[in-house]
């Protein structure tokens, strides 16, 4: 049936670790990974709890086809409540934890209350352990992961932990996976640390043995993982370039946000691009990118593997980051560079590292330290709160110190780890925070593409690319080419982008998948892994279950109809452009509000009728 049927459950306040039974009645109804995790999360949880109190709980969860030989089955996500957002969180990462978790037999690790000393979890198998962490509490994710391996001298043991940046409050830290995979956004690392939870450990060796039916399963995993490597993007672009292959193709039709959101082309963009990573650099002869790199059963790799120029001024004397590691994506790449108009591209590898190593996520980060741009060029901070460090847009150096700045929690790094939104009202100026209900925006400008604002708005862990990517339509054509500028049709779109990646993100695969694949295809791998009958319409159902779940734990936790929206920026100032069909244009998404909703079956406060919570189940 491909699940486990087993929960383990990590009581941090007493100290004690339990297994216990998989709800399977819940998993017919929510699958797992993002939709079942968040389902435990709804039933066991206040949605009025202090994020940061030992009343939230964190799951680590897998989907049914997680640790399979199914294509990108490495998957697994962190539900809890975020610190960032007061919102439900689900943050989905890659790597191969997910795929260890599932072959030591658990469909899923529910962590409650808060150690009183600092801790990991070590589990091989059906052995687990709270060890005192004391030791590595206080240092980086890097270094946890060294000692880990160390002690238990394993190489395929599979460590996700939390750095310095979550153990001083920064609320955006993420939890990295195999020293560069990240459950990255809405400060799920924060939550973590807040336990006293420093890592977890795991090794698994039994494998996944309980396939519904086997041939049927590798017949139709193994047609699948063609059709990835016919499709263009999934088997030339992101292997070639990783998701930066959209750095200037977003900006040339004018929609990269650029200077805080001011405007919308960047003239730096092709420094900072998949294109600038492969070319030599001028002062060794090599290019940033070293190679890509795949998660567990991945056919597709569009991981980045990258090198700094030892000459460069970010990593003189500083020998531990010339050597390999993750590469700048696209979204990390637009914030660390676009948003602040910094176009030097080891400075920005520089910035990622560290995002990495002491783990935080780069899209808030950066936007947050351009809102922080903004305001020094405002006056509004000065030198006194920067230690004499020139927070001008463009400055490279003023971004690597930021970075530093915000991986051990010191000087200026402390406002830089409250987000842009706390950080701009701190300063008197909410209005200067590009956020939805807290987080940060991503690489798309909603003046320049209509329907990812009104996802933007209306995205139940705040502002959210993967929450329903109309990009893939309005801009790739995938998988039909819907007008950018357009709103009519727009709300119809979103929800069914919206419905779709709450599927995905329940099943144990990756969302990129959908560059080639629809539902149609992934339905019968797991009609042919999982107990029960999956077709498309079913998992259409089940994700429109999960986002109105979802939409209930927010509004009990006080989200309103009046967070559904945009910063005045982008509903007023057109952004601007040197060219482009979007010169000139606004986000209209208050137009494709009221018509969302419809299509949703809210009422007219975007509150889920009864009529359509009976429908669902709910």
């Amino acid at each position: 049936m491909s699940w486990t049927g087993k929960i383990l459950r990590v009581n941090l306040t007493e100290g004690s670790v339990n297994a216990e039974p998989l709800n399977m009645d819940w998993a017919q109804q929510y699958l797992g990974q993002r939709g079942l995790a968040s389902k435990y999360l709804a039933e066991e949880t206040d949605p009025k709890c202090d994020p940061l109190g030992p009343d939230n709980k964190m799951i680590m969860a897998t989907g049914p086809l997680t640790g399979t030989m199914a294509a990108t089955g490495g998957r697994y996500s962190v539900v809890t409540k975020s610190p960032l957002t007061n919102c439900i969180a689900c943050s989905n990462s890659g790597g191969f934890i997910g795929a260890e978790m599932k072959h030591a037999g658990w469909d899923m690790i529910i962590f409650e209350g808060k150690s009183p000393t600092p801790v990991y979890l070590y589990v091989e198998d059906d052995h687990a352990e709270l060890v005192d962490a004391s030791e590595i509490w206080g240092t980086s994710v890097w270094h946890t992961d060294e000692w880990l391996h160390n002690k238990y001298q394993d190489p395929l043991l599979r460590i996700s932990a939390v750095g310095r940046s979550a153990e001083s409050g920064c609320l955006y830290a993420a939890i990295i996976n195999d020293l560069h995979r990240a459950a990255g956004r809405s400060g799920v690392g924060t939550v973590m640390a807040s336990k006293n939870l420093k890592a977890v450990a795991v090794r698994g060796t039994k494998g996944v043995g309980n396939i519904k039916d086997p041939a049927r399963f590798m017949q139709v995993v193994n047609e699948n993982k063609q059709i990835l490597a016919d499709n263009p993007v999934t088997g030339q672009g992101l292997p070639t370039y990783g998701t930066q292959v959209l750095m200037n193709v977003i900006n040339e039709i004018g929609a990269l946000p650029t200077k805080n959101m001011q405007e919308v082309q960047f003239d730096g963009a092709h420094d900072i691009s998949g294109e600038a990573m492969h070319e030599p650099r001028k002062s060794d002869g090599k290019p940033n990118l070293t190679t890509n790199a795949a998660c567990f059963g991945c056919t597709i790799a569009c991981g980045r593997i990258s090198t700094i120029d030892k000459g460069h001024f970010t990593v003189e004397n500083k020998a531990k980051y010339w050597g390999n590691s993750g590469g700048l994506e696209y979204e990390a790449a637009w914030a660390l560079g676009a948003d602040t108009k910094v176009n030097d591209l080891d400075a920005l590898t520089y910035a990622n590292f560290l995002c990495n190593e002491d783990g935080y996520d780069p899209i808030t980060f950066g936007a947050t330290v351009a809102a922080a741009m903004e305001l020094y060029e405002m006056g509004v901070i000065t030198d006194e709160q920067t230690g004499g460090v020139a927070f001008n847009f463009g400055s490279a150096e003023a971004l690597a110190k930021a970075a530093e700045w915000v991986a051990t929690g010191e000087g200026f790094g402390q406002d830089l780890a409250l987000g842009s939104k706390r950080l701009c009202e701190k300063y008197g100026h909410p209005e200067l925070s590009m956020t939805v209900k807290g987080q940060e925006f991503p690489a798309y400008d909603p003046r320049g593409i209509q329907g990812i604002g009104l996802n933007y708005a209306t995205s139940n862990r705040g502002a959210c690319h993967v929450r329903g990517y109309t990009v893939a339509s309005e801009v790739l054509g995938v998988p039909v080419k819907t007008d950018p500028l357009e709103t009519e049709g727009k709300p119809e779109l979103v929800k069914a982008f919206q419905d779709a990646t709450a599927a995905v993100d329940s099943s144990g695969l990756c969302l990129f998948t959908t560059f080639a694949w629809d539902l149609t295809n992934i339905a019968p791998q797991l009609d042919a892994a999982c107990e029960g009958e999956w077709t498309p319409e079913k998992l259409v159902e089940l994700g429109e279950r999960v986002w109105n779940m979802e939409r209930q734990y927010n509004m009990q936790a006080g989200v309103t109809k009046a967070d559904d929206t945009l910063p005045e920026r982008l509903k007023s100032e057109a952004g601007a452009a040197r060219t482009g069909p979007a010169k000139g244009r606004y986000s209209e998404v208050e137009k494709m509000l009221p018509e969302y909703y419809e299509k949703r079956g809210w009422n007219e406060e975007g509150v889920p009728t009864d009529e359509t919570l009976n429908r669902l189940g709910l």
